[in-house]
């Protein structure tokens, strides 16, 4: 008997069910139809959608991006893959069933009523970014709107904006050597974002982030001194979900151009980071505090 699991990934309910109950049957003779059946079960267990893993409720293949309105901002630098990073989260987030609307231009900010969004996507690396255009997403974010993003497209969009990186919690200004492997090591194996899954390598810019010490951080990875001798052994967040005003933010450090996300490990953490911040208006934001200066 084969799983029966669609594109997205999803194995189908009726099979899982179908699955449980002849698996689960006390009753049912340790035959290789039976063995097979439990097997398969394990199997499923181990794809379940992130619905599952962020405590949907609504149904337990139900997406909760369905019917969820999303803006989608990209532009900037290039170098980025921004139009190929669009190519990629757009239609999975349709297939979610988001609504999605996508915008090449900041005056998204301005000509879209963003308090009527749930989440706003923004991939948009060294740019400049207007006053109100500036407060207009502040403002949205603070009134519970989520925004989430990666690499640059989000960590380093607007450098002269202080506000904006007080607002997504960090900033980045340096990666030493370039496109180099090193390791992504996860810290947090409770929280949704990243429960379940295991540390893993990159082939790609390791970035040096200044960040907020009350993000909640999700990932990490370790400097050498191989590029600056004076930065050996530090530890840096690569991956932190943090609140402003009422908003979720999430932001990841991974992908800097649109293939680093065949990592399987840092595709899944980006679209499990995207279905968290555009739950910001319907689920209680959690309470922590991880300040690294305690004392």
């Amino acid at each position: 008997m084969l799983l029966n699991i669609d594109r997205k990934g999803v194995v189908k309910p009726w099979l899982i069910n179908k699955i449980i109950i002849l698996a689960t049957n006390k009753n049912q003779m340790i035959t290789r139809r039976s063995f097979i059946l439990k097997g398969a079960a394990a199997t499923a267990a181990a794809v379940i959608a992130p619905s599952v893993l962020l405590g949907n409720k609504s149904g337990f293949f139900a997406s909760p991006l369905k019917d969820k309105k999303i803006l989608f901002v990209w532009g900037g630098w290039m170098g980025h893959e921004p139009d190929k990073c669009r190519d990629l989260f757009v239609p999975w987030m349709k297939s979610e069933g988001a609504q999605v609307t996508v915008s090449d231009t900041l005056d998204a900010y301005v000509n879209v009523n963003l308090k009527d969004m749930d989440l706003i996507v923004q991939v948009w690396t060294m740019g400049q970014i207007t006053a109100p255009q500036e407060k207009a997403l502040e403002d949205a974010v603070k009134s519970g709107v989520g925004l989430a993003g990666w690499h640059g497209g989000l960590g380093d969009s607007f450098r002269n904006n202080t506000e904006y990186q007080f607002m997504v919690g960090g900033q980045w200004v340096a990666h030493p050597g370039g496109v180099i492997d090193y390791r992504v090591n996860i810290t947090d194996h409770k929280d949704a974002v990243t429960k379940g899954l295991t540390d893993f390598d990159m082939h790609s810019e390791q970035y040096y982030v200044q960040v907020d010490p009350n993000v909640k951080v999700l990932a990490t990875t370790t400097f050498t001194d191989k590029n600056a001798s004076w930065i050996g052994g530090n530890v840096v967040p690569v991956v932190w979900k943090k609140v402003y005003g009422k908003g979720r933010v999430f932001y990841s450090s991974l992908g800097h151009v649109a293939a680093d996300f065949k990592v399987p490990q840092a595709f899944e953490i980006q679209k499990r980071g995207i279905i968290w911040a555009a739950m910001s208006k319907y689920e209680p934001m959690e309470e922590w505090r991880e300040a690294v200066y305690k004392n």
